[in-house]
């Protein structure tokens, strides 16, 4: 059966401007190339389409259309493929929308803003990005000063932040206009200012200290007087961003529990997390949002080095009470090694796990370095441990890598999955977190779930990974890191896909089964 795909990127490039670059890194971390405009292919027909990105930067995001083959090829890279009932359904992909996100998303014009957007999330002309990651009150990507929800003391002055309303609101209004089943993961950096006490760099456990009042914005711990409040404050924020017709996934209950440092931040060792979320938990049941996962930690593989907090959430997990309302855990990439999730997915087959945030930026960027390890690591290797989805960092700054906290702490080198130009607002440049996205976003739907895979051993530096789609279509995912090209056959009962992966590269694909 042969079915009709787009070129995702046909819309866009008519529109926007866009600045094409050969991949290799220069000397300010950024790419190096020149600037021109892609033809605009036409839409073809045919059994498979399959997503390219090189690491040289010679194919980016290359749509090619191809027929099966006949069954019975006698490759040794053949793949043997099934189904597999036990499979944890995925969520999705996708990038944080922080204010500073939706401040340039605002400066660009109507018409290329639509364009843009639609080519992220559309489900029928674009990429299908189901999953974004949102701050609960500021993050370091906030345009001016820190703030939450409730500055004011009091539950009872609980009300919408001026720079959400403003900015945050009107993109996710045209993201959900595009795409109304895109999900949202909520995260926070820190609890309203009246609710924390302790000092800075604090991580005891004495009760007067925890309820001195410590009205800064980094640092600090919540009050344990104040958890009722603070669970309160969680259920307003999700009731009026489900008002606004915004899908609140999961919340996290403070994003990088273990850092002091951020410009906004509050720490909360697991023993303040398990006691917290036996209070959280029941105030979300009582609300009637139950529907709405609440996930553990939200941190670094390593956990900071910090050797009282290694099993992070598997001390709350070993708590029954807490154990009942944790749905999972999330994950950052800024210290350790994704195998980290070998432990907590052995531990707790049955509790789900998302990576929620890494970025690029001038400490780490080089595109071909970034491009296959990212995939690799974050993207497959979550998926391989029955992760459920992944959001990067930050979905648009500008060249200058803006708009960000003028505060100490906040991070002034990150670049976001695209950068656009300052000066007009309308030229952009895909960075290597936009490909890692479009690769798993064009062929990975949500409700997926990973295929066993079998027969074919990939050499090292190859990854595979397959995915049954609700609509019968199958995903396949490679990364090859080796300086090799190769061949990868997969192979079904009545046809096979020969599927050319270049070296040093990414390819997605994607065809209905028959």
């Amino acid at each position: 059966m042969k079915f009709r795909i787009r070129l995702l990127l046909a819309a866009l490039v008519c529109a926007i401007p866009v600045a094409c670059h050969s991949g290799q890194s220069g000397e300010d971390g950024g790419e190096t190339g020149g600037t021109g405009q892609p033809e605009t292919p036409q839409p073809a027909v045919s059994d498979v389409v399959a997503y390219t990105t090189t690491a040289d930067g010679r194919q980016l995001f290359i749509r090619s259309g191809f027929d099966f083959a006949k069954p019975g090829s006698m490759s040794p890279n053949q793949v043997r493929y099934e189904a597999d009932a036990s499979a944890k359904k995925i969520e999705g992909f996708g990038l944080a929308v922080t204010t500073a996100s939706a401040y340039n998303l605002l400066k660009m014009t109507k018409e290329d803003r639509k364009a843009f957007l639609t080519e992220l999330f559309s489900p029928t002309e674009g990429l299908g990005s189901s999953l974004i990651r949102v701050s609960i009150g500021a993050s370091d990507f906030c345009l001016k000063d820190e703030y939450t929800w409730c500055d004011e003391k009091g539950m009872e002055n609980f009300a919408v932040a001026a720079e959400d309303r403003d900015y945050l609101f009107p993109i996710l209004k045209e993201i959900y206009s595009i795409n109304p089943d895109v999900k949202i993961i909520g995260s926070p950096w820190s609890c309203p200012l009246w609710m924390k006490g302790g000092y800075y760099g604090y991580e005891g456990y004495d009760q007067a200290t925890l309820e001195k009042d410590f009205p800064n914005w980094t640092s600090g711990r919540l009050k344990p007087s104040c958890y009722g409040a603070y669970a309160s404050y969680f259920v307003e924020w999700i009731k009026t961003m489900k008002a606004q017709g915004f899908k609140i996934h999961a919340v996290t209950m403070q994003n990088e529990p273990l850092n002091h440092g951020n410009s906004m931040s509050m720490y909360m060792p697991w023993r303040d997390q398990k006691e917290f979320i036996k209070v959280l938990g029941p105030a979300l049941e009582k609300a009637g949002l139950s529907d709405v996962k609440v996930l553990l930690f939200d941190h670094n593989y390593n956990y900071d080095d910090k050797s009282d907090q290694i099993n992070y959430p598997l001390h709350i997990y070993a708590d029954k009470e807490a154990y009942e309302w944790a749905d999972g855990s999330a994950w950052h990439s800024y210290g350790g090694d994704v195998s980290e999730l070998d432990n907590i997915a052995a531990a707790y087959p049955e509790k789900d796990i998302y990576f929620t945030e890494a970025s690029i930026g001038e400490w780490n960027y080089k595109f071909d370095f970034c491009l296959l390890n990212d995939f690799s690591s974050i993207f497959l290797g979550t998926l391989k441990r029955g992760g459920k989805g992944v959001t990067l960092w930050n979905l648009m700054l500008d060249d200058k890598n803006g708009p960000y906290s003028p505060h100490n702490g906040s991070c002034k080198t990150c670049y976001g999955g695209v950068t656009i130009s300052s000066s007009d607002y309308r030229t952009i440049k895909r960075n290597t977190h936009w490909y890692n996205v479009a690769h798993a976003s064009a062929v990975v739907k949500p409700g997926a779930g990973m295929m066993k895979i079998s027969g074919y051993e990939p050499p090292s530096g190859t990854e595979v990974q397959m995915f049954a789609n609700p609509d019968g279509t199958i995903g396949a995912l490679v990364c090859n890191k080796s300086s090799e090209d190769r061949k990868v056959v997969f192979g079904a009962d009545s046809y096979t896909v020969n599927l050319n992966v270049p070296a040093k590269s990414i390819v997605s694909a994607l065809w209905k089964d028959k």
